[in-house]
């Protein structure tokens, strides 16, 4: 079993609907205008927080995720149906990163409950649209333009202020159903926790807090041993961490080994968490004398205490300690401030993903001039600056190197015949 905090999916957004060609058809009017309809809009891929979620886990089986298609334009001036959004659900703290280059796409934290990942493509307009003085009936329809699609990486990283770390079965799931209202599953061997257990602690002055008990951590964790990965990302986001350690050598393990261990696993992940505020919780010290007890605590304290480190003497059976030590992690948030660690965006979907259907298509108009038309043409257009040298040898080439040159003298074409490509007109010349 493996806790489900992580996806690799595919997201595709609607097509636009193409434009419609028709002309009108009535009694007593034989040459009726054109009146065909707009295509409907392609839906958008939405990602939305759901506060009833807490893992990945409907993206496991699943990974490919499709918007729905506008509809074609119709006769009459009919507009084609819009296609359906596509709303995706995700915990809250679900990172969403473009899958090749690991950028941020967006954090569904603190105010960001709904994120436009992928817009649908508009739809065409239908010929009705360009009827001009000279051409009273044109033949030609706006295609829909086309979808856009995207890997991406679902990564959750709990939402928590405080972070329980340390070595397995130290007593982390013991400490965390004893402070706040959480539940965890606890027993004696390594790796109970699988999953990051939240709950809130409580205290007199109404100043609480969000504490997560990040799963047992071992040494190679940062390089993915056992679920390393898995489990360290969990502490991206909190402000302060305790660091529980077994002050009673249990499992015969140096407690000021321990500390060191995972500081340097925390860091090998994430240089930023070396720096993160830390308090000790030696743990245990209701199954040692007063005497091995003191001794231990004096060793800690010497150790890490001149390194701005506070160490506190805890039972998490029994209770003693936790009072003076959840106050004083108030104290260390306070500190901090209060705000939350939220990642910012990296990566623009629409500035950076290509249309799929680029294309473009060479028809004739009634006067015999070449249409070239479509969205790789439209978006050609719309960052070209013919006026200028540069942008007109650009265009020149563009012709040639995406083939339309080539598909207009297979349509035909002769030198002085007329082009035109949207709004832009010329005579073609070899």
């Amino acid at each position: 079993m493996s806790f489900a905090d992580s996806a690799k999916i595919y997201i595709r957004s609607g097509k636009g609907g193409n434009g419609h060609v028709s002309f009108r058809r009535e009694k007593y009017v034989p040459n009726g205008g054109p009146d065909g309809g707009d295509g409907g809009r392609g839906g958008d891929v939405i990602f939305i927080t759901d506060q009833g979620m807490n893992t990945l886990s409907d993206y496991r089986h699943k990974r490919k995720f499709t918007a729905q298609d506008g509809e074609e334009g119709g006769k009459r001036n009919c507009h084609g149906k819009d296609g359906e959004d596509l709303i995706l659900k995700v915990p809250v703290g679900t990172i969403i990163k473009e899958a090749s280059s690991g950028q941020v796409i967006t954090d569904m934290s603190g105010e960001n409950n709904r994120f436009v990942i992928l817009k649908g493509g508009r739809g065409g307009q239908g010929n009705q649209h360009y009827a001009t003085a000279t051409m009273q009936a044109p033949k030609y329809a706006q295609p829909g333009q086309p979808a856009r699609e995207l890997e991406i990486f679902l990564e959750l990283k709990v939402i928590a202020d405080v972070g329980l770390v340390g070595f397995p079965n130290v007593g982390k799931s013991t400490l965390l159903s004893r402070v706040t209202n959480a539940r965890p599953k606890i027993a004696d061997y390594h790796f109970t926790t699988l999953q990051p257990n939240l709950g809130v602690v409580d205290l007199e002055d109404g100043k609480g807090f969000v504490i997560a008990d990040i799963p047992g951590l071992i040494e190679g964790a940062s390089d993915g041993v056992g679920l390393g990965h898995d489990f360290l990302r969990h502490i991206e986001r909190t402000r302060v961490m305790i660091h529980l350690v077994d002050a009673a050598s249990v499992e015969g393990r140096d407690p000021i080994n321990d500390i060191y261990a995972i500081n340097k696993e925390l860091a090998a992940y994430h240089a930023d968490l070396a720096h993160r505020p830390q308090v000790i919780a030696a743990n245990k010290i209701d199954v040692m004398t007063p005497q091995e007890a003191d001794t231990v605590i004096s060793l800690l304290k010497e150790e890490f205490e001149p390194k701005g480190v506070s160490v506190f003497p805890i039972s998490a059976v029994s209770g003693s300690g936790l009072k003076e030590l959840l106050y004083f992690v108030r104290g260390m948030l306070d500190q901090a401030g209060d705000e939350p660690v939220i990642f910012s965006q990296e990566y623009f979907p629409e500035e950076s993903i290509p249309v799929l259907e680029g294309g473009f298509t060479v028809s004739r108009d009634d006067d015999g001039a070449f249409l070239v038309e479509g969205p790789l043409i439209e978006k050609m257009l719309g960052y070209t600056n013919l006026d200028s040298e540069k942008g007109f040898a650009f265009f020149q080439r563009f012709l040639k190197d995406q083939g339309i040159l080539e598909a207009l003298e297979e349509a035909g074409i002769r030198e002085g015949d007329t082009v035109r490509l949207c709004d832009l007109q010329f005579d073609y010349y070899v």
